[in-house]
């Protein structure tokens, strides 16, 4: 059996692997995917349309560090995108995932809204 950090870590391999059906089959059915400084997306179907729905060229996501507690695991990141317009975006990011029966029940990131748009923008 994984420990709940190891779970995390196959996600982030998953993304940096652009393994978009590995980030969904890690993901639990009711899952609530939340950039805090946007709305909260609800469910395995509506978080996987943003994600699929980005479309970058590469992802390449360094952990700083990761800290387990219980079923609560936090990252801190920087998460590195070539998007598909060719722009590059580095964002800092703190993470926590809520791990049940080995699925990612809740994620929430937390980051500066105002790096993200003036980097796509």
């Amino acid at each position: 059996m994984s420990t709940n950090s190891e779970i995390v870590m196959a996600f982030i391999k998953a993304w940096n692997d652009m393994n978009w059906d590995g980030i969904e089959n890690l993901f639990a059915d009711d899952v609530v995917y939340h950039n805090i400084p946007m709305a909260p997306l609800n469910g395995k179907a509506e978080a996987m349309q943003m994600i699929r729905g980005m479309q970058p060229q590469s992802v390449d996501w360094e952990v700083l560090n990761i800290a387990e507690n219980g079923n609560m695991v936090l990252t801190e990141r920087i998460d590195n995108f070539v998007m598909g317009d060719g722009k590059n975006l580095s964002l800092p990011v703190m993470g926590t995932m809520e791990i049940i029966d080995g699925k990612i029940l809740a994620w929430r990131d937390y980051f500066d809204l105002a790096s993200f748009t003036s980097q796509i923008s």
